[in-house]
């Protein structure tokens, strides 16, 4: 849970700071308007990354398997376009507050946003637990 607010400061102060520096990024309002993008912008992050993980595994089962072979290169290569999407989502949903006029000031946004997350990721799972 504390991560998950750090992760939401953190994307709201580069709502706030960092992302209208890139061209081609206007975001308006006030700090609170910041945390309601960061807090929008994660609740899509998960839906998007859920429905890709959906549709990959319906070609995976619906090929037999065959379409890993398409799929996997298409993860590894554009897992960094998921963010860039969900920043195109939240100024969709939020027009008032965010504006992002095109693929690359979302591309550049969505690598802030994505290093934001590897940062704060809960490494909580990953710990060991005492036997």
């Amino acid at each position: 849970m504390t991560s998950f607010l750090i992760r939401l400061v953190l994307l709201a102060l580069a709502f706030h700071f960092i992302l209208p520096m890139i061209g081609g990024i206007d975001v308006r309002g006030g700090f609170m308007t910041s945390i309601g993008l960061a807090l929008v912008f994660s609740i899509l992050g998960v839906v998007v990354t859920w429905v890709a993980t959906a549709i990959t595994a319906v070609v995976a089962v619906g090929t037999l398997g065959i379409g890993l072979l398409i799929l996997i290169p298409l993860w590894i290569l554009g897992f960094w376009l998921l963010p860039a999407y969900t920043l195109l989502l939240t100024s969709s949903v939020m027009p008032a507050a965010l504006s992002v006029s095109g693929w690359w000031p979302a591309i550049w946004g969505g690598l802030i946003t994505l290093v934001i997350g590897v940062a704060t990721d809960s490494s909580e799972r990953y710990r060991r637990q005492p036997a």
